[in-house]
C-alpha cells in the first residue's frame, strides 16, 4: 500500500500559454496523450518541450490498440517510444481495449471477456515493453455493451493483469459508470482490484444520461459517488497520483484548481489517518 499523495492534471493545448507563465503549485505533474503531441512543432512544440523540461509527465494513449485482432503496430509504438525518450517520461499508460485506428476516444471498444483474449492482451503488453523499454500500464475502461464475455469485467481485468505481470492504472470514475450502466457493485469491484499492481488513479465527471445510463465525457464536475469511491479507494488501497481528467466543457484554472485541491484534501486526509493509527 502507497501513500504517495500527487495530483496531476491533463494538459490541453489552449493551457499552453498560461503555463509557460506559471504552472500553480497545486498541479504536481500533467498527463497528455502522446498521439496529439509527438508531430507538434512550431510555438506549441517549443512552449510543450519548455514544460516537460520542467515539470513532470505522464503519457496516457488513446490508439494502442491493445487488443486488436489485428497486427500490433510496431512503427507507431517505436514513435511512442521516441517521444517518451525525448521528454524523458517514464509513465505511460494505455486503454484495455481496442481501436478502429482512428485514435479517437470515441472509438475505444471493449475486449471480448475470454480466457482467448486475456492471452492475447498479455503477449501483446511483452511486446510494446520490449519496444518502449519501460512498464505499459494498463487502464480499466468504460463500455456499454460486453459482446462475447465468458467471464466478469473483474475477472477479466485482474487475470490480464496477471498474465500480463503489469501495472493498472485505476479509473474511479469508470468504475462508478460501468457499476451502473451494467448493475453490479462498485465497492465490491473495487475491492478485488489487486493493490500491488496500482501504479497511479484517475478521476473524471460523467453524463448522466439516465437514471441507469452514465456516460463516461470528462467534461463535467467529479459528482458525489465518485468523490465516495476515491475516498474508499484509500481505505481500501492507499493514496496513488491521481489525475484530474477533463476534455470537455473546460472552465478556467482556478476552478479546476477546486477539485485538485480537493483531492489533494481526501488525499491529505487518509495520509494523517494513517499516521495516526501507526
Amino acid at each position: 500500500m502507497t501513500n504517495k499523495g500527487q495530483v496531476g492534471l491533463g494538459l490541453r493545448r489552449e493551457m499552453l500559454d498560461e503555463f509557460c507563465q506559471g504552472v500553480p503549485s497545486d498541479i504536481d505533474f500533467f498527463e497528455v496523450a502522446p498521439e496529439n503531441w509527438m508531430t507538434l512543432g512550431g510555438k506549441f512544440g517549443r512552449q510543450f518541450r519548455a514544460l516537460t523540461e520542467k515539470h513532470e509527465f505522464y503519457c496516457h494513449g488513446l490508439s494502442l490498440s491493445i487488443g486488436s485482432p489485428a497486427p500490433l503496430d510496431i512503427e507507431f509504438v517505436k514513435k511512442i517510444k521516441s517521444f517518451l525518450d525525448q521528454h524523458q517520461i517514464t509513465t505511460y499508460s494505455e486503454h484495455l481495449s481496442y481501436c478502429s485506428g482512428t485514435g479517437h476516444m470515441y472509438d475505444l471498444m471493449p475486449i471480448p471477456f475470454t480466457n482467448e483474449a486475456v492471452r492475447h492482451v498479455a503477449k501483446r503488453v511483452k511486446q510494446v515493453e520490449d519496444i518502449i523499454e519501460r512498464p505499459l500500464i494498463l487502464e480499466n475502461v468504460s463500455f456499454y455493451a460486453a459482446p462475447g464475455a465468458e467471464m466478469s469485467e473483474v475477472e477479466f481485468v485482474t487475470a490480464v493483469l496477471e498474465e500480463a505481470d503489469c501495472k493498472m492504472l485505476l479509473d474511479v470514475n469508470n468504475i462508478y459508470v460501468n457499476s451502473i450502466n451494467h448493475q453490479y457493485n462498485a465497492l465490491a469491484y473495487l475491492k478485488a482490484m489487486p493493490t500491488d499492481r496500482i501504479e497511479y488513479l484517475h478521476i473524471a465527471g460523467h453524463y448522466e444520461e439516465a437514471a441507469d445510463l452514465m456516460i463516461d465525457t470528462h467534461g463535467a464536475d467529479i459528482n458525489d459517488p465518485v468523490w465516495k469511491l476515491l475516498d474508499e479507494c484509500h481505505q481500501i488501497h492507499g493514496v496513488y497520483p491521481t489525475l484530474l481528467e477533463r476534455d470537455f466543457n473546460i472552465p478556467a484554472t482556478n476552478e479546476l484548481l477546486l477539485e485538485i485541491n480537493q483531492i489533494h484534501d481526501y488525499q491529505n486526509r487518509h495520509i494523517a489517518n494513517i499516521k495516526r493509527s501507526a
